[in-house]
Parts: C-alpha cells; sequence; structure tokens
C-alpha cells in the first residue's frame, strides 16, 4: 500500500498538473484552481465559465456592448421611477422656455432657434436622445481599455487558447458596458436637460428639460417650483443658444475628450489585481470590481494638458452663460442669487452628472474656473457691449486663455491693443494701405 495520496505507488512521481492556460494575464487566477471555476485537476471549468459569460460577450458591434449597456440604464430607470409626462407638464415646460427665450433676448444678441420650440422628457427620454452623444464620447476611452485588456493576452497563450483570445476583448466590451448603462441609469435620475455637464447631448438644438428631475432639485431650496424651473430653463436655453450660434464648439469639446483618451495610459497592474478576483458567476462580484475602478486610467502629462484645455473651454462656456442668466434675470428674479448659489454649490462638490461623467469617460469633468471666467465675461461686455462680448464665439483662437482668467481687464487692455494695431499691420500682409486723401480722384499727373 502506498503511504502517498492518490494510491500512486511511494516511488512515483507527483501527478503533473496541466499547464494554466492563463498563465501570464490578468486571468492567472481562473486557471489556478479553486477559483471562480474549478475544473478537474485544479483546472477551471472553461466551458461554465464562457457558458456564463456568453450572452455578455455575444457583441459585435464595436468596443462597448451598447445593447447590454442600453438595457442596464433602462433597468436603473425603471427602479427609480419614470411616469411619463402629461400633456399639461409637457404644455408647461413650453410656456416656460417661451418666457426664458423673450428675457435671454434682452441679454445676449445671440439668437433663439423657433420660437417657443422646447422638449419636456422624462428619464427615458433623455436616455434615448442621448445616446449617440454618449457613444461619441465614451467610445475613445473604451477603445483604449479594452484593447489593453485584449492584449494583456501572451501571443503565445492566445494562440494556444484560438478563439478564447478574442473573448477577451469581448470581456472587456461587456465589462464596460455594463459599467456604462449602470452609470447613465444613474444620471437619468439626476439631470435637468441636455447640457448638464456642460457640452451638447441633445442633437436637437433647442432646450430640452426633464420636469420631474427640476422638481427634485427645487426641494428644500424654499424657492418656488415656477422660479426653479424658470431659472434652470434660462441656463439651458442659454447653452443652446451659444452652441447653435459657435457651430464649431460641439466638436472642439467632443475632440479634447477624445485627444485626452488617446493621451491615456491605461494601469495593467490594477486590472490584473481586480481581474484576479473576479467570479463571472457572480454579477455582484462583477459590479464591484467595476465600482472600485478597473477601469480608471493613470494620471500623464499629456492627460494633464489636454485636461486644462478642456476644463478651460468648459469654464468658459459655463461662465458666459453665467453672465447671460445674471442679466436676463436683474431685476425680475430674487431668487436667481439663492439658485445661483445652489447650482454653484452642486458643481462644487462634484455633482451627480460630474460624479458620474467621471466614472464613464474616465475624468473629472469640472469647470474649476467658472467664477474667474464669468468675471471675465462680465468685463468685456462692460467694456464691449453685449455684441463684443459674443464676438469672442466666432472662432476658438479668439477665446482667453487659462491665464488670461487670472487678469480678465488685463486681456481686455491687451486684446484692444491688438484690434487697434491691426489696420497700421494690413501692410505686412501684404495690402495697400489706403492713400491720404488730396481731395481729387484724378491720377497723379506724371512728372514733366
Amino acid at each position: 500500500m502506498s503511504d502517498q495520496p492518490g494510491g500512486g505507488a511511494s516511488g512515483d512521481e507527483p501527478e503533473k498538473r496541466p499547464e494554466n492556460p492563463f498563465a501570464g494575464t490578468p486571468f492567472e487566477a481562473w486557471g489556478a484552481g479553486g477559483g471562480a471555476a474549478g475544473g478537474a485537476a485544479g483546472m477551471p471549468d472553461l466551458a461554465a465559465i464562457f457558458s456564463q459569460l456568453s450572452s455578455m460577450m455575444a457583441w459585435k458591434g464595436g468596443p462597448i456592448n451598447w445593447d447590454l449597456a442600453t438595457e442596464t440604464a433602462r433597468q436603473t430607470i425603471r427602479e427609480s421611477g419614470d411616469a411619463s409626462l402629461t400633456a399639461a407638464e409637457r404644455a408647461t415646460i413650453d410656456d416656460t422656455v417661451r418666457l426664458a427665450e423673450h428675457w435671454l433676448d434682452g441679454a445676449t444678441n445671440l439668437p433663439a432657434g423657433s420660437a417657443g420650440q422646447a422638449a419636456a422628457w422624462n428619464r427615458a427620454e433623455w436616455l434615448e436622445g442621448t445616446l449617440p452623444a454618449w457613444k461619441k464620447l465614451v467610445e475613445p476611452l473604451a477603445v483604449h481599455i479594452v484593447n489593453a485588456m485584449g492584449n494583456a493576452l501572451p501571443e503565445q497563450a492566445a494562440a494556444g487558447m484560438g478563439q478564447l483570445g478574442g473573448m477577451f476583448t469581448q470581456f472587456g466590451g461587456a465589462m464596460f458596458g455594463a459599467q456604462v448603462g449602470q452609470g447613465l441609469g444613474q444620471l437619468a435620475t439626476e439631470v435637468f436637460g441636455g447640457t448638464d455637464i456642460g457640452l451638447p447631448l441633445s442633437s436637437l438644438g433647442h432646450p430640452v428639460l426633464l420636469p420631474g428631475n427640476i422638481a427634485k432639485f427645487g426641494e428644500g431650496l424654499e424657492v418656488s417650483a415656477e422660479d426653479v424651473r424658470l431659472y434652470l430653463a434660462l441656463r439651458e436655453a442659454a447653452h443652446q443658444r451659444l452652441f447653435r450660434h459657435a457651430t464649431w464648439l460641439s466638436a472642439h469639446l467632443f475632440s479634447a475628450v477624445e485627444e485626452w483618451a488617446r493621451g491615456m495610459n491605461v494601469d495593467m497592474s490594477k486590472i490584473e489585481g481586480l481581474a484576479s478576483q473576479l467570479d463571472p458567476s457572480n454579477p455582484e462580484a462583477m459590479q464591484d470590481a467595476l465600482n472600485s475602478g478597473m477601469f480608471e486610467p493613470e494620471d500623464t502629462p499629456q492627460q494633464r494638458a489636454a485636461l486644462g484645455r478642456l476644463e478651460t473651454t468648459l469654464a468658459l462656456v459655463e461662465g458666459w452663460v453665467e453672465d447671460v442668466v445674471t442679466q436676463a434675470t436683474a431685476g425680475r428674479m430674487p431668487s436667481a442669487v439663492q439658485l445661483h448659489e445652489a447650482v454653484r454649490r452642486r458643481r462644487a462638490t462634484g455633482g451627480p452628472a460630474e460624479q458620474t461623467f467621471a466614472t464613464l469617460v474616465g475624468l473629472e469633468l469640472r469647470p474649476r474656473r467658472v467664477r474667474e471666467a464669468a468675471r471675465l465675461w462680465a468685463v468685456l461686455r462692460e467694456s464691449r457691449g453685449e455684441s463684443g462680448r459674443e464676438a469672442l464665439w466666432e472662432h476658438p483662437d479668439l477665446l482667453p486663455s487659462s491665464a488670461n482668467l487670472d487678469d480678465p481687464d488685463g486681456f481686455v487692455r491687451e486684446s484692444d491693443a491688438i484690434s487697434a494695431l491691426e489696420f497700421d499691420d494690413i501692410g505686412d500682409l501684404g495690402f495697400d494701405k489706403p492713400k491720404p486723401d488730396n481731395g481729387s480722384d484724378k491720377p497723379d499727373e506724371p512728372a514733366s
């Protein structure tokens, strides 16, 4: 009889365990035995693992499983409650936006869209209406992260596993889709309209408001529901006027987000540590891993530079909206000061919209210098009038820089001086300067 476990002869060598096909990958723990799904001889039951994941990884349409993301978001919205809007609620939004546009006509020379045109959405309608914009925002980051997960599989292991290697990429897309869906579902319960994060999420080109979320925001403010609704309508309509006038602005902001994504560097050690703890058969454990920052990229100099440019532009957008709305409400809405502070506190504390955006896109999209930007736009308005203030939105090169926010008066003096020199500089560009008026339209007589 043998003294060795398993009944082998005492002189026999221990039974050799099969090589772990996941060795050297972020998923090595799955093949180490006793993990998420144990198989014979200490190997994972691969059939069981991928059977559990098959529905998640059926998506073939890109780096994010948008079917999974959309259904997850819808489920989150259903759980939070989302009643259909009544005709009366939609009519109230129409009337509020019509009044807001009238007030804005006296605060900016940027025109409104069609008179009275507005959209009242519930949470599900907001999700459907903003999905195209979210795809543009989130997919650049997802491409990097999903590719990183796929490339984490060594070439030798990928060749030995055949199609299983590609399934890691699908798995990453499904994981990202689950995170996006949960984030969008939560965001839908908090947003006021189509421009809460400073970007135009709606493609309609006119104001979008969510009456249910607006009413929720107004609870405890000791301000009338009418004033809360009108103030937020003013902000939304002002945003929409600016994006409609500065036709380059939307693409500029979206490309800035994409630039940030291109410069990111994924923290593979974090992915490895979290992936080793994943149990595909336990959705709650998977969600815990997502929430713990599995897809948060590392900070790099390229990202910091791109983020700085993006934050400055967003601060200029928000600062302009603040100046315009402050002018529109002056002498008309005493509660505007209180509502302004409520919106500012929400932004300063990293409101739900900003927190969710940070989760979805991987960056904290917070215009930190709105106060300075609003001051700069006010100085420009006082110096040049509304048309002079709005003229800077004609081209991105005309916008103030981050340094200009520190000295609004200096920026105005400097730009005025540059404008004064432009006439004298015409000759430097190869054009003839106007000749002095000698009182005659006749050409000069040739010298005798």
